[in-house]
Order: C-alpha cells, then structure tokens, then sequence
C-alpha cells in the first residue's frame, strides 16, 4: 500500500455538526509584544495599550490592558485550522462582540467554538452558510471575550459536482 499524503483543511459544510464545540489547541499566552506591535499596527493611540504609567495609575485594573481587538483577533485565528482552512469563501460578517473581563500580557488565551446553525446558500449554489459562536477564556478559564461569526464556506467537492 502506497504513501497517503493528507492535507489540513478546515471543514466542509456537510461536515458541520449544529451543536459540536470544537476546543482550538494550543493556546496562545498573549505578550507585551504583541500588545504593542497590534496596538500601533491598527494606529490605535489608547493609553491604555501603550503607557503603563498611564494604564497603572487607573482604576480598576492598574495594568496595560491587551487590546480587545488582538483578542477578537487571535480568538478567531485560532479556529482557522480546525474549522475554515481551505474551505472558507468568505467571511460574511460578525456580532454579538463581547469583552466581559480584560486580558492581560501573561495571560494564556484558550478559544472553543461551537456550531450555532447552518445552511445551504440560496444564491450560491456548491456553498453553505455557517454560523459559529466563539469564546475565549483565560487559563483560569474567566471568559474575557465572545462573538458570533457568519461565514460562507464549500459544500464536498463531490456534493456539488
């Protein structure tokens, strides 16, 4: 029996399971670093990222907060591999965007999604609708965001022949 070369890919839409919750590994330990470099990138000039004598001095957390949006971010990265590599069309959109505590450099960032509902596309025929519910949690497992994503992905080649 000859090699099998097998590509990573993310998941089709009949490979979809309503419900599932997918538990995205490793986590990511988020950096000063990677504070700074985001946070500069996008052109976001808050104190908050950027000054820690600034950020220090405020109530209530006295430290530089990671930026919400490398959280959003690197939460939705890491559900890439498992879930859309490859079989992404499109990212059609988001909502219910949340950050119900802060990250904090240090913090290691675990992400698990889970499969809200899918459909068949009406006006593109061979590709489906799926929406998915992200959380992110902190290593002690506090929530410090969550969001709803809608994207467009590929029906099995074979599905659409």
């Amino acid at each position: 029996m000859g090699r099998q070369d097998i590509i990573q890919r993310g998941l089709y839409y009949e490979e979809f399971v309503t419900d599932a919750r997918y538990l995205h590994r490793p986590g990511r330990t988020a950096t000063e670093a990677d504070n700074v470099l985001f946070t500069t990138l996008t052109m976001n000039t808050q104190a908050l990222h950027l000054d820690a004598a600034f950020a220090d001095a405020q109530a209530p957390f006295h430290a530089r907060l990671m930026n919400s949006m490398w959280t959003l971010s690197t939460m939705v990265g890491a559900s890439v591999a498992q879930l859309t590599q490859g079989t992404l069309v499109a990212q059609l959109g988001f909502g219910d965007i949340a950050f119900p505590h802060p990250l904090f450099a240090g913090d290691t960032l675990y992400t698990e999604s889970v499969i809200v509902e899918k459909r068949l596309s009406s006006s593109r025929p061979g590709q489906g609708i799926v929406q998915i519910a992200h959380t992110g949690r902190s290593q002690d497992g506090t929530i410090v965001a969550t969001a709803t994503r809608s994207v467009l992905v590929h029906c099995r080649p074979e599905a659409s022949a």
